[in-house]
Protein backbone atom coordinates (compact mmCIF):
# COMPACT_ATOMS: atom_id res chain seq x y z
CA UNK A 1 0.00 0.00 0.00
CA UNK A 2 1.40 3.40 -0.97
CA UNK A 3 0.33 5.11 2.25
CA UNK A 4 2.49 2.75 4.30
CA UNK A 5 5.33 3.02 1.80
CA UNK A 6 5.45 6.81 2.13
CA UNK A 7 4.80 6.82 5.87
CA UNK A 8 7.98 4.75 6.20
CA UNK A 9 9.83 7.63 4.52
CA UNK A 10 8.28 10.05 7.04
CA UNK A 11 9.33 7.74 9.88
CA UNK A 12 12.89 7.75 8.53
CA UNK A 13 12.80 11.56 8.68
CA UNK A 14 11.51 11.42 12.26
CA UNK A 15 14.42 9.19 13.21
CA UNK A 16 16.83 11.81 11.82
CA UNK A 17 15.28 14.33 14.22
CA UNK A 18 15.66 11.94 17.12
CA UNK A 19 19.37 11.51 16.41
CA UNK A 20 19.90 15.24 16.98
CA UNK A 21 17.62 15.30 20.06
CA UNK A 22 14.67 16.90 18.30
CA UNK A 23 11.13 15.69 18.84
CA UNK A 24 10.92 12.84 16.31
CA UNK A 25 8.35 14.03 13.80
CA UNK A 26 8.98 13.54 10.11
CA UNK A 27 7.19 14.57 6.95
CA UNK A 28 7.36 13.85 3.23
CA UNK A 29 5.41 15.34 0.35
CA UNK A 30 4.60 13.14 -2.63
CA UNK A 31 3.53 14.14 -6.13
CA UNK A 32 3.05 11.75 -9.02
CA UNK A 33 4.21 8.84 -6.86
CA UNK A 34 7.55 10.50 -6.06
CA UNK A 35 8.83 12.11 -2.88
CA UNK A 36 9.45 15.75 -3.79
CA UNK A 37 10.24 17.09 -0.30
CA UNK A 38 11.13 15.76 3.11
CA UNK A 39 11.86 17.29 6.49
CA UNK A 40 11.87 16.71 10.22
CA UNK A 41 11.35 18.92 13.24
CA UNK A 42 14.11 21.50 13.74
CA UNK A 43 12.67 23.71 16.49
CA UNK A 44 15.44 23.09 18.99
CA UNK A 45 18.40 23.46 16.64
CA UNK A 46 16.91 26.50 14.87
CA UNK A 47 15.16 27.98 17.91
CA UNK A 48 12.28 28.82 15.57
CA UNK A 49 8.78 28.04 16.76
CA UNK A 50 7.63 27.44 13.18
CA UNK A 51 10.32 24.88 12.33
CA UNK A 52 7.86 21.98 12.29
CA UNK A 53 8.43 19.12 9.84
CA UNK A 54 5.35 20.00 7.79
CA UNK A 55 6.27 23.68 7.41
CA UNK A 56 9.83 22.84 6.35
CA UNK A 57 8.65 20.21 3.86
CA UNK A 58 6.04 22.56 2.39
CA UNK A 59 8.70 25.23 1.90
CA UNK A 60 10.95 22.75 0.08
CA UNK A 61 8.09 21.57 -2.13
CA UNK A 62 7.16 25.19 -2.96
CA UNK A 63 10.75 25.86 -3.98
CA UNK A 64 11.00 22.72 -6.09
CA UNK A 65 7.71 23.29 -7.90
CA UNK A 66 8.26 27.06 -8.05
CA UNK A 67 4.72 27.54 -6.81
CA UNK A 68 2.89 28.13 -3.56
CA UNK A 69 0.20 25.76 -4.81
CA UNK A 70 0.89 22.12 -4.08
CA UNK A 71 -1.97 20.76 -6.18
CA UNK A 72 -1.90 16.99 -6.61
CA UNK A 73 0.38 16.50 -3.61
CA UNK A 74 -0.06 14.25 -0.60
CA UNK A 75 1.62 15.14 2.68
CA UNK A 76 2.65 12.28 4.99
CA UNK A 77 3.49 13.14 8.59
CA UNK A 78 4.13 10.94 11.60
CA UNK A 79 1.99 13.03 13.99
CA UNK A 80 -1.37 14.68 13.42
CA UNK A 81 -0.73 18.32 12.41
CA UNK A 82 -1.06 21.19 14.88
CA UNK A 83 -3.16 24.31 14.09
CA UNK A 84 -0.25 26.09 12.40
CA UNK A 85 0.64 23.14 10.18
CA UNK A 86 -3.00 22.32 9.42
CA UNK A 87 -3.41 25.92 8.27
CA UNK A 88 -0.28 25.80 6.12
CA UNK A 89 -1.47 22.56 4.53
CA UNK A 90 -4.82 24.13 3.74
CA UNK A 91 -3.29 27.31 2.32
CA UNK A 92 -0.84 25.29 0.20
CA UNK A 93 -3.74 23.52 -1.52
CA UNK A 94 -2.32 20.11 -0.64
CA UNK A 95 -4.78 17.52 -1.91
CA UNK A 96 -4.44 14.91 0.80
CA UNK A 97 -2.96 14.56 4.31
CA UNK A 98 -1.95 11.21 5.77
CA UNK A 99 -0.81 11.12 9.37
CA UNK A 100 0.37 8.41 11.73
CA UNK A 101 -0.27 9.02 15.42
CA UNK A 102 -3.12 11.14 16.72
CA UNK A 103 -2.12 14.19 18.77
CA UNK A 104 -4.58 14.38 21.64
CA UNK A 105 -3.00 17.62 22.95
CA UNK A 106 -2.77 19.60 19.73
CA UNK A 107 -3.98 17.73 16.66
CA UNK A 108 -6.26 19.86 14.56
CA UNK A 109 -7.46 17.42 11.92
CA UNK A 110 -9.42 15.06 14.15
CA UNK A 111 -8.26 15.00 17.80
CA UNK A 112 -8.62 18.43 19.45
CA UNK A 113 -10.58 19.99 16.65
CA UNK A 114 -11.54 19.31 13.07
CA UNK A 115 -10.17 22.36 11.28
CA UNK A 116 -11.15 21.09 7.87
CA UNK A 117 -14.78 20.79 8.95
CA UNK A 118 -14.94 24.57 9.41
CA UNK A 119 -17.14 26.11 6.73
CA UNK A 120 -15.82 28.95 4.63
CA UNK A 121 -12.38 27.82 3.50
CA UNK A 122 -11.80 27.64 -0.23
CA UNK A 123 -9.93 24.32 -0.09
CA UNK A 124 -10.37 21.15 1.93
CA UNK A 125 -7.74 18.41 1.81
CA UNK A 126 -8.73 14.80 2.25
CA UNK A 127 -7.52 13.32 5.55
CA UNK A 128 -6.44 9.79 6.38
CA UNK A 129 -5.29 9.26 9.96
CA UNK A 130 -3.83 6.32 11.82
CA UNK A 131 -1.46 5.01 9.15
CA UNK A 132 1.24 3.08 11.01
CA UNK A 133 -0.04 4.83 14.14
CA UNK A 134 1.58 2.43 16.59
CA UNK A 135 5.06 2.82 15.12
CA UNK A 136 4.70 6.60 14.81
CA UNK A 137 3.36 6.90 18.36
CA UNK A 138 6.13 4.70 19.76
CA UNK A 139 8.77 7.00 18.31
CA UNK A 140 7.33 9.85 20.35
CA UNK A 141 6.53 7.99 23.56
CA UNK A 142 9.97 6.32 23.62
CA UNK A 143 11.67 9.67 22.97
CA UNK A 144 9.86 11.42 25.83
CA UNK A 145 10.34 8.45 28.15
CA UNK A 146 14.12 8.66 27.57
CA UNK A 147 14.02 12.42 28.15
CA UNK A 148 12.23 11.95 31.49
CA UNK A 149 14.64 9.18 32.54
CA UNK A 150 17.69 11.32 31.73
CA UNK A 151 16.44 14.06 34.07
CA UNK A 152 16.47 11.73 37.08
Amino acid sequence: MNDEKYMKFAIAEAKKAEIIDEVPIGCVIVKDDQVIASAYNEREISQQSIAHAEILAIKKANELLKSWRLDGCTLYVTLEPCPMCAGAILLSRIERVVYGAADLKGGCLESCMKMYDTKGFNHYPLVCGGVMAEECGSLLSDFFRRKRMSKR
